[in-house]
């Protein structure tokens, strides 16, 4: 004979009354942290779309984006975006990879040396770069002063349109790659002694634990700092107001930089957040195809 769905194998039955105490504690728990996602998160982006969508000037809805298709500003920003997310991505993530494996390797003072290579992290953006844009000055800044007795003569590092962008990519690097290197060291840590010392038996050497066994273990982590880099540096902002305002020659022009420059200085809000809504839409569509192809293969 079937029994009742609300028996249990001896015969007692589960009153729902019990379950409502412990649902009611997780949703009381829960909910401090859904009210600050929707307000920090889902609310600013539904009220960026409608603004978007109300522009005064044109009076059609789509006006501002049809603004951006037509925008020089625009183009090169996004160009110069892409172009930095391109290259500075993938070498936080190797820089920061390399950082990991040589902290791992039992070396003296490795305590010492992972705290001050996770230091810039600890540091306010706004003053690290402040320091870096001393030491790239242009005539008597400290890079220039290293340079000069092996015979390379001063160098334009962030009024050159040739060289701007790729200062900015060092100070972003010099902020960001010790504070993902402490992720992957947690993920090399995750990995078990065993597998580790049973590749030693088999007689695999350091590069073939590092290709065959480390890294493929290693692949949530690496997504993870992938992932996380990539909107980092597509909302970098700080050392683009701070050194360059978007120059020279808009070099430097980056998306973020650009949206506030329309939004606080032009005041056209309708268009800045036109440029909020693509960056969003640009920067989702990136982030899933990473997960894509660095999800886990069964």
């Amino acid at each position: 004979m079937a029994t009742s769905p609300q028996a249990t194998s001896q015969g007692e039955e589960v009153q729902p009354t019990r379950l409502r105490g412990p649902v009611l504690t997780f949703w009381l728990f829960l909910s401090p942290a859904i009210i600050l996602l929707v307000v920090t998160r889902l609310w600013p982006v539904l009220e960026a779309i409608t603004i978007s969508l109300s522009d005064p000037v044109s009076g059609s809805p789509f006006g501002a984006y049809s603004a951006l298709l037509t925008s020089d500003s625009f183009r090169n920003s996004l160009k110069v975006t892409l172009w930095f997310n391109l290259i500075i991505n993938p070498l936080q993530l190797l820089l920061s990879l390399a950082l990991a494996v040589l902290m791992c390797q039992n070396l003296p003072a490795q305590g010492i040396m992972r705290l001050m290579i996770f230091l810039p992290a600890a540091i306010p953006q706004s003053v690290s770069t402040v320091v870096w844009g001393i030491m790239m000055r242009p005539d008597d800044g400290l890079l220039n002063s290293i340079l000069g007795p092996f015979g390379i003569s001063n160098k334009p590092f962030l009024i050159s349109p040739e060289l701007a962008l790729y200062s900015i990519m060092v100070i972003a690097s010099w902020v960001g790659v010790g504070y993902w290197m402490m992720f992957l060291i947690a993920g090399i840590n995750d990995i078990p002694a065993s597998v580790i010392e049973a590749s030693k038996l088999d007689g695999a050497g350091w590069w073939q634990r590092l290709f065959n066994i480390i890294l493929p273990m290693m692949t949530r982590s690496l997504a993870f700092v992938l992932v996380a880099t990539t909107v980092a540096n597509f909302l970098l902002f700080v050392p683009v107001q701070v050194l360059t305002q978007g120059g020279p020659a808009g070099s430097t022009d980056l998306l973020m930089h650009q949206i506030y420059r329309q939004a606080y200085t032009y005041s056209d809000m309708p268009f800045a957040m036109a440029e909020v809504v693509v960056l969003t839409a640009i920067t989702l569509i990136i982030v899933i195809i990473q997960f894509r192809f660095l999800r886990p293969r069964a």
